[in-house]
């Protein structure tokens, strides 16, 4: 399969390329528009830009796709409402890097405070034609002390798997594509592909 990701995030590219490693995948071009993400949850966003991106490619595409795959994910601290939840992409635009953000993050976590948190991340799926469907993943944890480990990207260095007593910075990748948010919505979207009509 040929599908066109909905972003420019290069870390997101890499790792579905590791996790659906049977699909070609095309980056969201320079180019084109921003997409929007003014939802208020996770689907919504994920959904906006699905099809956002659908209706661009179809104009403006410089090859065909068999789909449009976007995904909006994020970290969720129990200490913190459930934040920065949908806001995770947008925390702290002041900062130019994830380490800076990352110690941001967890200075706004009180002492003494529950430390649990999870990753969520909802795939949205817009076939050439028909109806977009959006699938799911969610890992539970904690977060560390401080900012630990240089893999993956985002808040990974934050955040430690239960189970584990590293966190995803530091996991190595096959460790971290067994039990991740992104895989187990990839698994999930690998399901709901194969039943599609080709």
């Amino acid at each position: 399969m040929k599908i066109l990701l909905a972003s420019r995030n290069a870390g997101k590219l890499r790792e579905f390329s590791e996790l659906l490693p049977e699909v070609r995948f095309i980056p969201w071009p320079a180019d084109a528009p921003e997409l929007p993400e003014t939802g208020a949850f996770f689907q919504d966003n994920a959904l906006q830009k699905a099809e956002g991106a659908r209706a661009w490619w179809l104009a403006h595409g410089r090859e065909p796709v068999d789909g449009v795959l976007a995904d909006d994910s994020g970290l969720c601290v129990d200490a913190l409402w459930g934040g920065p939840g949908v806001l995770s992409a947008s925390f702290a635009p002041d900062l130019s890097t994830y380490r800076d953000k990352n110690r941001r993050l967890l200075a706004m976590v009180p002492d003494g405070a529950d430390r649990a948190a999870r990753f969520v991340c909802v795939l949205a799926y817009a076939p050439r034609e028909g109806e977009a469907f959006t699938v799911s993943g969610a890992v539970e944890g904690s977060l560390a002390f401080d900012h630990r480990g240089d893999g993956g990207f985002g808040y990974d260095p934050v955040f430690i798997p239960d189970g584990y007593d590293h966190t995803f910075g530091e996991l190595p990748p096959e460790t971290k594509h067994t039990l991740s948010h992104r895989a187990m919505a990839c698994a999930a979207l690998r399901a709901r592909l194969t039943r599609l009509p080709r």
